[in-house]
């Protein structure tokens, strides 16, 4: 008796239950799960602006009452309530136009572990409602991937099963980064927009083979004609996980001590934080230290932002970029295959747009991808709705012979399909979906798939498998970004 076998194929049966048996006020239609979606320009334009105005703002989300029991910390294990704060969480929100009258953009990043795409849609729908800003063509939200932020998406409840998310703060998070965005739209200033790029070294670290990932950190400063406004848009990949797993205290992991080294150091400047292709898992270099509890993490958290923030600060060759700005967004439906998804859907602990196939026997996640060019084709960023293995952009994939399944990877990676002199990932924007892996090295445990991980022929962990929506995630998304791209040349 092949009891492995028999194992798959009662799990099979039941994630199939599940979906069939789900009531249909579970599922959102495509009109209501993309209701609020700003998709952006049909066609990227050749057209210039005079020059470009940007603006700034931000609101703290930490709540008063934290140490009272109500907020569990997101990241590390489930049931661990927040019992102060290192430092706040904030939204910070940069507003951008060229000009050129195709309308405005909204960058925006939220320090947290992660946010569903049903929640930036509500903070899409309060900005759109306010009707205080004309002319918005889009609006992106990123979360900063803090594993010490307050849980966000409902994973990291006081029981496996029990919902883990504050509704009144979710409600206040809503609201005061919509607020965040309005006020940057408010404080705009007219100037100019100039790029830097850093190869960093000896400060991340891959912890799963292929060793691979962008060593770049990328900054993107707008100077106002007058000089009293600095605003830098700031890249790096890394997660925000460097507190350690003991931490009790509300924080924002080393984006906080990135954005106070540089704030604190130039005038009149302020500062956002994009994580990048995190997927992997990339982290600090010392990161098997903080996982085994061997350093001070605390200090090791300041000082890695401190790092990243002076080498901000040390940037001194930039290139102008001419006054351009094109970005597209398309929808997205991605197979579900991790049925403990779809169960936690059906128990509230998560709280995504999610659709039916109409046999009812598959369910697929809502979310979308976005591509977005400044300047002369200078930068291109893609906007990830989750944690993307760096190899899918680099292309440095394991082979047929060291990879869990002994096949080849064949994706149109994103390196290639970016047209700009300068290209970059902003991971975890507009969505979290977990992990999206290449699907030659993906790989499930075989008698628990999605609960238990894996280990391969070589003795490699298969953790990251656990927490992403399944082996097709990352060939729809790529697939998707290609004819985006393909579709406004």
């Amino acid at each position: 008796m092949n009891t492995d076998k028999i194992v798959r194929g009662a799990i099979k049966t039941l994630s199939k239950t599940i979906i069939f048996g789900m009531p249909k006020s579970y599922f959102s239609s495509d009109e209501n799960a993309n209701k609020y979606m700003l998709t952006g320009d049909k066609k990227f334009t050749e057209k210039k602006g005079e020059f470009f105005t940007c603006g700034f703002g931000m609101a703290v989300l930490t709540p008063a009452d934290v140490a009272s029991g109500k907020y569990f910390i997101a990241g590390y294990d489930s049931n661990n309530p927040a019992t102060g704060v290192l430092d706040d969480m904030y939204a910070r929100a940069m507003y951008l136009d060229d000009n050129t009258g195709s309308g405005g953009v909204v960058m925006c990043a939220v320090d947290a572990v992660g946010i569903s795409r049903k929640d930036i849609n509500k903070i899409r729908e309060r900005v759109i409602k306010s009707r205080k800003i004309p002319n918005l063509k889009s609006i992106n939200i990123c979360a900063t991937h803090s594993h010490s932020a307050i849980d966000t998406q409902g994973l990291w409840g006081e029981k496996i099963y029990k919902c883990g998310r504050n509704e009144d703060f979710m409600e206040s998070l809503h609201e005061r980064t919509a607020k965040a965005i309005i006020e940057a739209y408010e404080s705009r200033a007219d100037g100019k927009l100039f790029y830097s790029v850093k190869k960093t070294e000896d400060l991340q670290f891959d912890c799963r083979t292929p060793d691979t990932y962008d060593p770049n950190l990328t900054r993107i400063r707008f100077e106002s004609f007058d000089g009293k406004k600095n605003i830098c848009i700031v890249n790096f990949a890394s997660h925000a996980e460097l507190l350690g797993d003991r931490t009790k205290s509300i924080s924002a992991d080393f984006p906080a001590y990135l954005i106070k080294e540089i704030e604190e150091n130039n005038a009149d400047c302020d500062a956002v934080f994009f994580n990048g292709a995190i997927g992997g898992m990339i982290s600090a270099k010392e990161i098997k230290k903080v996982y085994r509890n061997e350093i001070d993490c605390e200090a090791y958290t300041k000082q890695f932002g401190k790092t990243l923030g002076e080498i901000v600060n040390s940037l001194t060759e930039e290139t102008e970029l001419v006054p351009r700005l094109n970005v597209k967004s398309v929808p997205v439906k991605i197979s579900a295959s991790n049925f403990v998804l779809i169960l936690a859907r059906l128990m509230k602990v998560l709280n995504n747009d999610i659709a039916r196939s109409n046999n009812r026997k598959e369910a697929f996640i809502h979310t979308e991808v976005g591509y977005l060019e400044l300047g002369d084709s200078d930068i291109g960023m893609f906007l990830i709705p989750g944690e993307l293995f760096p190899e899918l952009y680099t292309g440095e994939f394991l082979t047929e012979e060291s990879s869990a399944t002994a096949t080849k990877a064949d994706y149109k990676i994103l390196k290639n399909q970016g047209k700009a002199k300068h290209n970059f990932v902003v991971g975890l924007c507009n969505d979290e979906l977990g992990y999206i892996l290449p699907e030659n090295d993906f790989l499930l445990n075989s008698r628990m798939p999605y609960i238990n991980s894996a280990k391969d022929r070589f003795d490699r962990n298969h953790y990251e498998e656990t927490n992403s929506t399944g082996p097709k995630t990352a060939a729809t998304l790529l697939d998707n970004m290609a004819s985006l791209i393909e579709s406004v040349k």
